[in-house]
């Protein structure tokens, strides 16, 4: 008697006691308004292609990033306007401009600037958004993505 008596107990102490809370929504990672129209989203969103590339990049910076203080043309440009330079840049390199000749005249990395290119794998030491977005081309393609550093024009080389 005494243990159904405590089970009764328990299962009414259940039954009124404080409910737990509903599950929280989960938290997007990321809004519609924080897609920047630059970046190639579809590209980001397929498997990687390669575990190794070969990849050239043309760097865009603006003003509110830390980088932009390095860079005269950075911090001269808001978002805003650097996603225009971007989107127009993509275009000039997918319609066949040389993209070394637009990595010389617009990159703002100095060694990319200089035509360096990048060995890409999943542990170089490399920003991941430069990473993911680097090993997801296909050689010859090039897509762009965002990091606290600004917008990386890449093509993939190799």
């Amino acid at each position: 008697m005494r243990a159904t008596g405590l089970l009764l107990f328990s299962t009414l102490l259940l039954a009124c006691g404080d409910k737990a809370p509903p599950p929280a929504a989960p938290v997007p990672v990321e809004t519609t308004a924080e897609r920047s129209p630059a970046v190639t989203w579809d590209i980001l969103a397929r498997e990687p292609v390669a575990n190794n590339a070969e990849v050239r990049h043309i760097l865009i910076g603006w003003k509110d990033l830390a980088s932009a203080q390095d860079e005269p043309r950075a911090a001269l440009r808001t978002k805003e306007q650097a996603e225009k330079e971007v989107i127009d840049l993509l275009a000039q390199a997918r319609a066949g401009v040389s993209f070394e000749e637009l990595m010389a005249a617009h990159s703002e990395d100095q060694g990319s600037a200089g035509g360096t290119s990048f060995q890409v794998s999943p542990d170089a030491r490399l920003v991941i958004e430069f990473k993911q977005l680097s090993l997801r081309l296909d050689p010859g393609e090039i897509g762009v993505c965002q990091s606290d550093f600004g917008f990386h024009i890449i093509k993939r080389v190799k």
